[in-house]
């Protein structure tokens, strides 16, 4: 049987459970060789063994010039995936030959390094060298800048991530800092497993390289690596436990809830009374406003475009809406001189309230 050498791209796929778009298929030689770290459909090799050896060309000439042939795999009962003809490159001289040599070299050696970064990491610890060279080509290096945001809360969650250098911060949605991550801690698993959107917000707090790995390929990792099933299920429970314990304790403490169940007159007052110090987060609708104390007077308020006394008034005015209080503040915000008297605040904001109802 005679094969035509032929290289095809992924241009199109429809729930396939292997492969992606812009991954490629080779027939060389009478060898098919499929993407990297990824098992073998039969009925995606079937196809590709019938185009290699069909007569139908790869390319055909229209009026506007060379069109690509198109072909698909033929569907299973999972999905369907498209791919078109790529034309390799020519290289007739043995310097060309040469160059093309050294630019697979490099790829190789790219993976590689990327596989020994793995190595270091707790997580893949248990894993061949073979196994980590598979892990290694289905993943991305991305770098993010201090201050950029990872991902986002309310991002669809069908990315996983693994910090390969610098630090990054887990934010809440007032904007405070929940964690610091650095090399070797993953996330992006959470959602993944669950299906549900991105509940946070991950911030490179330093420059950051990220390995970044698509849905469908962390699905792949969990089939063919059972040791990494078990260990992402584990870190599964064990978050969903302390983030439960987490939000145990702030309904304990009293210092979370709804407007609607202590108006914001008590609340400051209580904060007052105690002389606590920290934030006060509130939540109307999409607005976000802050009342700061420092050891129970009001140092500083934020709301829509609000500042100052006027942001404390508006918070006070609030009739709806879910609060936060956060303990605590770091040096430079106890240094913010105190707005004014804290009774004679309150009882300006309850008459701007009165004159207005």
């Amino acid at each position: 049987m005679q094969f035509r050498n032929g290289i095809f791209v992924i241009t199109e796929e429809s729930h396939c459970p292997l492969y992606n778009v812009e991954e490629e298929l080779e027939v060389s030689e009478g060898n098919l060789t499929l993407p990297l770290g990824k098992p073998t459909c039969l009925t995606l090799a079937r196809t590709v063994i019938n185009i290699a050896t069909d007569d139908t060309g790869f390319e055909r000439q229209t009026q506007t010039g060379i069109t690509k042939s198109k072909f698909n795999c033929g569907g299973c009962s999972s999905g369907i995936i498209c791919f078109e003809y790529k034309k390799a490159k020519a290289f007739t001289t043995m310097q060309m030959k040469l160059l093309a040599a050294a630019d697979r070299r490099e790829k190789i050696k790219g993976v590689s390094q990327f596989a020994g970064l793995l190595r270091t990491i707790e997580t893949f610890s248990a894993l061949s060298d073979n196994d980590l060279l598979d892990l290694a080509t289905l993943l991305e290096l991305s770098e993010y800048p201090w201050q950029f945001p990872i991902i986002q809360k309310g991002d669809p969650g069908n990315r996983f991530f693994i910090i390969i250098s610098g630090t990054a911060e887990v934010i809440d949605e007032y904007g405070t800092t929940l964690a610091t991550m650095q090399k070797g801690d993953v996330f992006g698993e959470m959602s993944l497993l669950t299906g549900e959107r991105v509940s946070i917000t991950i911030m490179a707090s330093s420059p950051c390289q990220v390995a970044v790995m698509t849905q469908k390929n962390f699905k792949h990792i969990l089939s063919r690596f059972p040791a990494l099933q078990i260990f992402f299920y584990k870190l599964l429970v064990s978050r969903v436990i302390k983030m439960n314990l987490q939000r145990t304790e702030e309904l304990a403490s009293g210092m979370v809830g709804q407007l609607s169940d202590i108006a914001p007159v008590e609340l400051c007052q209580m904060i007052n009374t105690n002389q606590k110090t920290g934030k006060l987060h509130v939540e109307y609708e999409r607005d976000h406003g802050l009342i700061v104390f420092n050891e129970g007077e009001v140092i500083d308020a934020q709301f829509k475009e609000k500042t100052g006394n006027e942001a404390f008034y508006e918070i006070l005015s609030l009739e709806d809406g879910r609060f936060k209080f956060i303990q605590g503040l770091n040096t430079g915000e106890k240094e913010l001189p105190v707005l004014g008297s804290f009774m004679a605040l309150l009882m300006e904001g309850l008459k701007r309230f009165d004159d207005n109802t």
